[in-house]
């Protein structure tokens, strides 16, 4: 039965993720009678939603996000091993309607939604006495939140967008033929989600084996996110200071135990994607793509690469306690011994010790939200309403004095502080998939002033979105391409 039912989910995520054309159009998929028919099916399929968010391969948060997102930046570009001519583009800025990274970012998101969709529909049809009320209610609004954090990046990326929010059950044109909707349409969505989905329990109930599932604190600090990207601010302060008040989180002691495999989902961790390197082969891509290519033994594939135009390594102070764990400037070979210097920094954030030799099997987690970025939130936000007030100060020292930067005094203007913050979550979030949100939610004077002074001459304002996929347009004719890039 199970069999049966993996084999049908298959064909709705080819079918609804364009990868491939049906020789036949079958009119009806059910799929919720094969499978979730009890609590431990409920629990197994919403963990393989969870999975779509860092599958092996290039999964949204296992790479996707770096070559089909962040190279459009100006910490980031295209390093010497990457090969394929579609995230090269990305990085020169030069990508169209046709980059095959457009493709999988709508492609991948869609299906996790449908993944998310079918949860919700089938969790709630399952018979009292097959699955304890408390654990369904669980259940459906971790895929709540997991559908909300879709579309947040979905409507970031490409605007308006359909709205789905029944899985595809049904082959038929009136059901895959969607209209976009509008952003502001597909915002409020995401914020119905979140908002019920702060009934998740704190994250300090969970055990082991639940830990990295979506949390009441997840909810808040996406949802704090939300609003501040809407310029929302006044909810995004109320919401991040719920968090900060209520939730129980708190940073670290040493930067470096963010990344400590030993640590991982402790009390900085609000929401990460899960890796465990050597199962599976759900280790974090981003350690091998980043890792040196040219190191005996390390085998790194240097595709990642930092844009040392953009200034960032150089923005650091030299006792910022950041700087040597986001960076490297050289290794030791496992082969020789000796220690091989980098002719530039590499990123070192997710370089997993115990897997020398092969990092794609580092065990290190991605922060999607952690406890240093909603004190950020609430930071900017706080500015925003009332100037750099002494809480505003507060928020951000916190996170400046851990780093053992210096902490900001004096007088300081609502734009200075503003500039401030905007910095601070670059080196505090580097290569954790910040960067070109942070750009694009300036808007298109900021994003194109900083691009261009990184030497990406390219940037236009039609980069603050990314093009509607060319295969979407052409398999669904009620798909329009965003206005930005008609006729580029």
């Amino acid at each position: 039965m199970k069999k049966r039912y993996l084999s049908i989910f298959i064909i709705i995520a080819l079918f609804t993720g364009s990868c491939s054309k049906l020789n036949e159009e079958p009119t009806a998929i059910l799929v919720n009678e094969q499978f979730y028919l009890d609590e431990a099916q409920a629990i197994a399929g919403l963990t393989g939603t969870y999975r779509k968010l860092y599958e092996s391969g290039q999964s949204l948060y296992n790479g996707l996000f770096q070559i089909g997102v962040e190279m459009a930046t100006d910490d980031y570009e295209a390093g010497p091993r990457a090969r394929n001519a579609h995230v090269r583009a990305i990085s020169n800025l030069t990508h169209d309607p046709s980059n095959d990274r457009m493709e999988q970012l709508w492609k991948q998101s869609y299906d996790a939604i449908n993944a998310s969709n079918l949860n919700i529909l089938a969790i709630e049809k399952i018979a009292a006495a097959k699955i304890d009320a408390n654990i369904q209610k669980r259940l459906i609004l971790e895929a709540k939140f997991l559908r909300a954090l879709h579309y947040f990046n979905l409507v970031r990326w490409f605007g308006g967008v359909p709205l789905q929010l029944v899985p595809i059950n049904s082959l038929s044109k009136d059901e895959l033929y969607v209209s976009k909707s509008s952003e502001e349409q597909v915002y409020a969505q995401i914020i119905k989600d979140l908002l019920e989905a702060e009934a998740l329990p704190n994250y300090k109930t969970y055990a082991d084996k639940d830990k990295g599932r979506a949390t009441s604190g997840a909810a808040k600090s996406l949802l704090a996110k939300v609003y501040l990207t809407q310029k929302d601010y006044a909810n995004a302060r109320a919401k991040a200071d719920e968090v900060i008040t209520q939730e129980g989180y708190s940073l670290f002691e040493e930067f470096a135990d963010v990344f400590d495999v030993e640590k991982k989902n402790g009390k900085e961790h609000i929401f990460s994607a899960q890796f465990k390197g050597n199962s599976g082969y759900q280790g974090n891509s981003l350690a091998g793509r980043s890792a040196p290519a040219d190191i005996p033994g390390i085998n790194g594939d240097y595709a990642d690469a930092l844009h040392v135009q953009g200034g960032l390594y150089a923005s650091y102070e030299n006792a910022d306690t950041r700087l040597p764990v986001t960076f490297t400037l050289g290794k030791i070979s496992p082969v020789d011994g000796k220690f091989y210097n980098l002719s530039t920094p590499q990123f070192n954030k997710y370089y997993d010790e115990s897997v020398v030799g092969n990092q794609s099997q580092s065990s290190k987690n991605t922060p999607i939200i952690r406890y240093a970025e909603v004190l950020l939130i609430f930071a900017e936000a706080e500015n925003e309403i009332a100037g750099p007030s002494v809480a505003a100060q507060n928020a951000l020292n916190t996170v400046r004095k851990r780093a053992n930067a210096t902490l900001l005094t004096g007088n300081l203007s609502k734009e200075s502080f503003r500039d401030a913050v905007f910095e601070e979550r670059r080196k505090e979030l580097v290569y954790e998939y910040q960067r070109w949100f942070d750009l694009v939610r300036r808007g298109a004077d900021y994003y194109i002033a900083k691009l261009k002074a990184a030497g990406k001459s390219n940037a236009a304002a039609r980069h603050l979105h990314f093009p509607t996929p060319q295969r979407e347009l052409n398999l669904n004719p009620n798909l329009k391409q965003h206005p930005d890039w008609i006729n580029h």
